[in-house]
């Protein structure tokens, strides 16, 4: 006599565990963080800094800067930070950078404040000094710790050779950057991130390479990390306890006898006493751009990027703040691997993401929807590795530009042709910038 099995597979099947898509769980990608200061980050992601070079006549803000922003703030990351803004007009990282201090229009800025919050996460703005990487098409005089010269084969020529700064000098400069922390709070900002990394004028005077000086200021690494420390405190004084204050460090500046990660793990225990709500680490400078994925070393690019995961678990384990790494992630393994120490508890806390975001400003929706999961992102194979570079940056230039005139990114855009274009656009914003400075 037959048996119909039907209802029996159908019993058995109910009580199999369904396991889901473990992409499609949520993950601490997803979670909330509450920073020190009792703010929260709706998640794990943030839009890191990308250098825009969008700003208008008067390097102020305008539409195309609202309209990048507002289309990040759609993409789902819990945090978005600015590229430079500089704190003084005549210390730009390029032609196009955007200027806040006193005396300021602060409309412009309240709607791209306004912009980078619609999405419900965080916005910070990112406040620097070049230093000595100032490019001398904007003829101005560029200042440092010591008047140590960009190092450059080929390229040295097209910065301006440095001065050392004067005590009182740096004592206005830490005024600056409390001025603009202040500002951005007026405008609507939600936080500032203080640029300590890259071989920018603050790693300038934490790197033993770039600073020389004999006074207060240099040595130590005690006196070389005064200037952070006491502009740490400056802006703090300037701002409200809910705005958030955070630091972006080099783990390393990856040249011999620069910044190296014990001393980014002493100033991060340091850095800990001072009501910072998180520290960015990334690492490199112009001189060797590890943030790139290329360095002095010659490491490679996913070499990099685990480097930077690995060293961030470390610091995660001894800094009293939530601790974000950055440096060329675009898959989400890796990302999620990041919030995870070796013991199987929180490691890093927050991921910063730069260049897939410009591929792919949609990523942190993407990957809570359990899609698009690896960011491919071009490689330019030209042999010189410095111009091939410099023209992978030009390539996620042009997806800036188009998607702050609301178009969708082009992944396939010819390197030379970004390169070229680049340079002309270049010219002319320098040419823009110093009648601007001379009116």
């Amino acid at each position: 006599m037959p048996i119909d099995l039907q209802p029996l597979l159908k019993v058995y099947i109910s009580r199999v565990p369904r396991h889901k898509d473990p992409r499609m769980n949520t993950s601490l990608l997803f979670q909330s963080l509450e920073l020190p200061n009792g703010t929260t980050l709706p998640n794990r992601l943030a839009k890191a800094a990308t250098e825009e070079s969008l700003a208008a006549q008067g390097q102020l803000p305008d539409h195309r800067l609202n309209t990048l922003y507002r289309r990040w703030a759609e993409g789902g990351a819990g945090l978005l930070i600015t590229g430079n803004v500089m704190i003084a007009p005549d210390a730009l990282t390029g032609p196009a950078s955007v200027v806040l201090q006193e005396g300021t229009d602060l409309e412009p800025f309240r709607d791209w404040a306004r912009a980078g919050r619609s999405g419900g996460g965080q916005f910070w703005m990112q406040i620097n000094h070049p230093g000595r990487q100032t490019y001398k098409m904007l003829g101005e005089e560029a200042v440092s710790a010591s008047d140590v010269a960009i190092d450059i084969p080929g390229m040295s020529k097209n910065f301006s050779p440095p001065r050392a700064l004067t005590g009182n000098e740096v004592d206005g400069l830490i005024a600056r950057f409390a001025a603009t922390a202040h500002l951005a709070e007026k405008a609507g900002f939600s936080g500032v991130q203080i640029h300590a990394a890259h071989g920018y004028l603050i790693n300038q005077f934490l790197s033993p390479l770039t600073n020389r000086r004999d006074d207060k200021w240099g040595g130590s690494l005690e006196n070389r990390a005064r200037f952070l420390f006491e502009m740490v405190r400056a802006v703090r004084a300037r701002v409200s306890k809910g705005f958030s204050v955070a630091v972006k460090l080099n783990s390393a500046d990856f040249q011999k006898g620069g910044f190296d990660t014990n001393d980014a793990k002493w100033v991060v225990e340091q850095l800990g006493d001072m009501s910072i709500d998180l520290v960015e680490l990334s690492g490199g400078s112009y001189e060797s751009p590890a943030m790139q994925g290329r360095a002095q070393d010659g490491t490679s690019t996913a070499r990099r990027e685990a480097y930077f995961v690995e060293f961030a678990r470390d610091v995660a384990a001894i800094a009293k703040m939530p601790i974000m790494v950055t440096g060329g992630i675009h898959r989400r393994e890796v990302a999620e691997d990041a919030l995870v120490n070796r013991a199987g508890g929180i490691g890093v806390s927050v991921l910063g993401i730069a260049t897939a975001m410009a591929y792919e400003p949609d990523l942190p929706n993407n990957w809570k929807a359990g899609k698009s999961l690896d960011v491919a992102l071009p490689v330019v194979g030209w042999k010189n590795r410095r111009m091939a570079g410099l023209a992978t940056m030009m390539l996620a230039y042009v997806q800036l530009d188009r998607l702050s005139q609301g178009k969708a990114p082009k992944p396939r855009a010819r390197p030379l042709i970004a390169f070229i274009s680049n340079q002309i656009k270049l010219k002319k914003m320098a040419k823009r910038y110093r009648r601007w400075r001379e009116s």
